[in-house]
């Protein structure tokens, strides 16, 4: 019961402080109030303002008390903070650092992928992406199968930082895909995307499948700065993978491919998955 007190107690006084509720420089409230706000011991409390010193969100020191951090001070690669801000709601410059960061990382990766990739890498790609397919043509859960998709490619890189760094991305990543699927064809559009990706790193070509990944990022921007220009607030991304609608299967491949030079054989692979 204990660790359900400090998860429920941590995801509460860390979406407070990046809701704005308390400001860059405030002090949180003494130790009595936040446990009869909470309804918790002193001992939670005192665990939980830990755990949020850790993700950089918090200081404490003598005479100055436990006070909010800036935001450039926050542990941006924590899972927690990435989903605590995606449900407060999505900032401009939040998607802007999350865009730069997939451009410095993907491409890199998908290179190695496409030298290193075991026929295990491979298949577990390949299952990622025939869900993602299913998901556009039958609806249901496509953000988790996209996510395993990238997931895969930088597993298949075999670089072990970039193991690592996959599972603090996926918060991260989850945030972009969240907002790509809720744009009317986005799935549908993007799945002839991943497939060249995916065709160029079984075809064991580097240069052409860090091509297909920076197209298919490109996409997402695109996606990211259409949210941006609306005047519409930015969505909040809540704990569920958001299912998509049935949509009509892809009639043609996206021109952006066709850019690409990937050989005939790879466009009809794309065209028969």
């Amino acid at each position: 019961m204990s660790k359900n007190f400090h998860r429920h107690t941590l995801d509460l006084l860390g979406h407070a402080i990046l809701s704005g509720r308390y400001a860059v420089g405030a002090s949180l409230p003494p130790e009595p109030l936040l446990c009869e706000e909470f309804g918790v011991s002193r001992t939670v409390v005192r665990e939980v303002i830990k755990s949020l010193v850790a993700k950089g969100l918090l200081f404490t020191g003598p005479k100055v008390g436990t006070r909010v951090l800036p935001d450039a001070d926050w542990n941006w690669f924590d899972p927690d903070v990435v989903a605590w801000q995606a449900q407060c709601g999505l900032t401009p410059e939040f998607l802007k650092d999350l865009q730069e960061l997939r451009r410095v990382v993907e491409p890199a990766a998908v290179r190695l992928a496409a030298e290193r990739a075991t026929t295990q890498d491979i298949a577990q790609i390949e299952a990622a992406y025939a869900g993602m397919k299913k998901a556009v043509e039958e609806g249901g859960d496509y953000v988790t199968h996209d996510m395993r998709f990238h997931q895969g490619l930088l597993q298949a890189s075999h670089n072990r930082m970039l193991v690592q760094m996959s599972k603090a991305l996926n918060a991260l990543l989850r945030t972009s895909f969240e907002i790509s699927a809720r744009i009317k064809d986005g799935p549908k559009n993007s799945l002839p995307l991943h497939r060249a990706v995916l065709n160029a790193v079984i075809a064991r070509e580097p240069a052409k499948a860090e091509r297909a990944i920076m197209v298919l990022i490109e996409g997402a921007k695109d996606d990211i700065e259409l949210v941006l220009s609306s005047r519409k607030k930015l969505p909040m991304v809540s704990g569920m993978a958001t299912p998509i609608k049935t949509q009509t299967k892809p009639k043609t491949i996206s021109k952006a491919i066709s850019k690409m030079n990937i050989p005939k054989s790879g466009a009809a692979l794309a065209k028969n998955h």
